[in-house]
């Protein structure tokens, strides 16, 4: 029963991430930015936290923040016609850089920020906020007229029938930029969760998860019960290279490439298995 709470503990903040980046993707456009908005979410939770004294309030503020500059980006990629690839690529840069920046100018260092006054809550309130996340956005997707409109959008964007969305009253363009304003508000979430983890900011400590995530939407089939399974998937492996490690087996740099080899073996099953139900 430990390791199975444990392991739900570890999927929460991949599966959030996963959600956020299946919405994006539903909405015609790869979720790229998912890395940099968790980057800044684990960076400004904690700053957040500490000012205001309250984990709750902090996390909501970072994750109001980088829900409001992912719309900023989605209205910025249809007015400019700049590429999203591009603009996400972009922003997981430029978190990097901000957030290290603000580090050294606020605090003194690049290097690890902790602050004994906040109080660490458990990690059972992230896997319950995650759970919570994937029946509302199951339902949402499946039961509302926003969600299957949100479908509808994606579709306009990916085969090109805008006009025939917009015909049914539709503009993809706004469902694009309310779901990507969802993605990072929950990509934040997920950086939170990293960050009161370990109890304590780590730069560094997303650790290419936001890519994980990218990852679970296809080995997810799409659909957000695959993502969470594919989330716990990978937090499986992870715990396991850990347990590899502490007996030697494993080394660290093998370590942190196993996410992503494991990434590329299930992506190829579920290739073969995708194909052949065709």
């Amino acid at each position: 029963m430990e390791f199975l709470t444990g392991l739900l503990n570890s999927a929460a903040p991949l599966m959030l991430a996963g959600l956020g980046a299946l919405l994006s993707d539903l909405s015609g456009a790869l979720g790229i930015f998912i890395e940099g908005f968790m980057i800044t979410g684990a960076f400004f939770s904690w700053i957040f936290a500490g000012w205001t004294g309250s984990v709750f309030l902090g996390t909501l503020l970072s994750a109001l923040l980088a829900g409001f500059a992912g719309w900023a980006l989605a209205r910025f990629v249809r007015l400019s016609g700049a590429n999203p690839f591009i603009a996400g690529l972009a922003l997981n840069l430029a978190a990097s850089g901000i957030t290290l920046s603000l580090s050294a100018i606020w605090f003194g260092t690049k290097g690890v920020l902790q602050n004994p006054g906040i109080n660490i809550p458990g990690q059972s309130s992230f896997t319950i906020a995650a759970w919570l996340c994937a029946i509302v956005i199951a339902i949402g997707l499946k039961k509302t007229v926003t969600g299957q409109r949100l479908r509808a959008s994606g579709l306009s964007h990916n085969f090109g029938s805008m006009d025939t969305a917009t015909e049914r009253g539709i503009r993809p363009e706004l469902y694009r930029e309310g779901a990507w304003a969802l993605a990072s508000f929950l990509a934040a979430l997920a950086g939170a969760a990293l960050t009161f983890r370990v109890g304590a900011y780590t730069p560094g400590g997303i650790a290419g998860r936001g890519w994980i995530a990218l990852a679970a939407v296809y080995l997810g089939f799409r659909k957000v019960w695959g993502v969470v399974i594919a989330a716990i998937i990978f937090s499986l492996a992870e715990r396991l290279g850990y347990g590899l490690q502490s007996f030697g087996a494993l080394s660290a740099t093998a370590l942190l490439g196993l996410p992503s080899v494991l990434a590329l073996l299930l992506y190829f099953v579920s290739m073969l298995f995708k194909k052949r139900k065709q």
